[in-house]
């Protein structure tokens, strides 16, 4: 039998959850939940609906996982509490500093529901996180150091949208090479927020936006902006859709660590990502957490999670034989 997938939102991250679905043959799309009027959206997927957000509810017996594809500013702080009471649901909240605070409302709605919640699922957090604490835990006596980008970061163009005067926009998230290149080599430097990487930030106005109000507005954005070294750059619409519409992105997690008696061995830890489509891989992480949730929910657990309380095994289809004689 297949595990039941519904989107519900169907941006960038829902398009790329459909084709994520299309690829793990023991799932099955069953229904896309949208804000926009349900018409006007076309999937890639053959004959499954497309129905208004108000439905959702009346589909909690059909679904076995809700995927939520909103944005974390707004959307994910409210939806993932509100559908976690009916569905089991995946994630990617990805504002660091507020997911304690996210963890706490979404496994209270989810136990209410005896559903599985799974937040915070994609690259980072999401995989960078699972490096990091592999790496803590290997090499205890060292330091860690990520990395971003360059890339468009999908959760800070969001944000820049959602300011008032905004009409479109992308973020680019550079790390710097020197730190970057510093910590390659051992150095161990001791680097800020700001030291390590820098924002640049392309936005088209709202006709009569006042300019220097949105890019007063936006570098002083909390948990997205205020910390870095930020640039913004007004520009047409027409400058935007021909420079700006790919969505890539990448990074790095590493730990710089000393072994033996008396610290004399120094390893390095790295994991890299280099990504064509952000959005496309977050999702197909977010399925194979969905394959998970299903799994934990089979089994009779409720309640949130995050990347660190599934067991790998639980993400793969192949049984546990399988795994311990093709992987191990």
């Amino acid at each position: 039998m297949s595990i039941r997938i519904g989107i519900l939102g169907y941006g960038n991250l829902g398009r790329g959850v459909e084709c994520a679905v299309k690829q793990n043959d023991d799932m099955a799309l069953t229904a896309v939940f949208t804000r926009r009027n349900p018409a006007d959206v076309t999937l890639l997927t053959e004959g499954v609906p497309v129905c208004s957000i108000d439905e959702a509810a009346d589909w909690k017996d059909k679904i076995d996982v809700l995927i939520l594809c909103g944005g974390s500013a707004t959307d994910l702080p409210a939806q993932t509490p509100e559908f976690a009471k009916l569905f089991n649901v995946i994630d990617s909240f990805d504002t660091h500093a507020r997911i304690p605070e996210h963890f706490e409302n979404v496994d209270t709605a989810a136990k209410s529901g005896g559903k599985v919640a799974i937040i915070s699922v994609g690259w980072d957090p999401g995989m960078f996180s699972l490096n990091r604490l592999y790496a803590n835990t290997i090499l205890p006596d060292g330091k860690d150091y990520t990395f971003w980008g360059k890339g468009v970061s999908q959760g800070h163009s969001d944000a820049i949208r959602r300011v008032e005067g905004v009409k479109d926009g992308k973020q680019y998230t550079i790390p710097s090479k020197e730190a970057l290149d510093a910590v390659r080599n051992g150095e161990n430097p001791e680097l800020t927020t700001r030291q390590k990487h820098t924002r640049e930030c392309f936005v088209v106005l709202e006709e009569g936006a006042d300019a220097a109000k949105v890019e007063a507005e936006i570098k002083s954005m909390p948990n997205y902006f205020a910390d870095y070294d930020t640039t913004v750059h007004f520009i047409s619409e027409e400058e935007l859709k021909r420079n700006h519409s790919g969505i890539p992105h990448g990074g790095f997690v590493l730990r710089s660590g000393k072994t033996g008696w008396n610290s004399e061995n120094s390893h390095i830890i790295e994991y890299s990502l280099k990504l064509d489509s952000n959005p496309e891989f977050t999702s197909s992480v977010i399925i194979a957490y969905a394959r998970a949730a299903f799994r934990l929910a089979s089994e009779g657990q409720s309640g949130c999670k995050t990347v660190f309380d599934i067991a790998p095994a639980y993400l793969s289809k192949k049984s546990g034989e399988e795994l311990r004689r093709e992987m191990l």
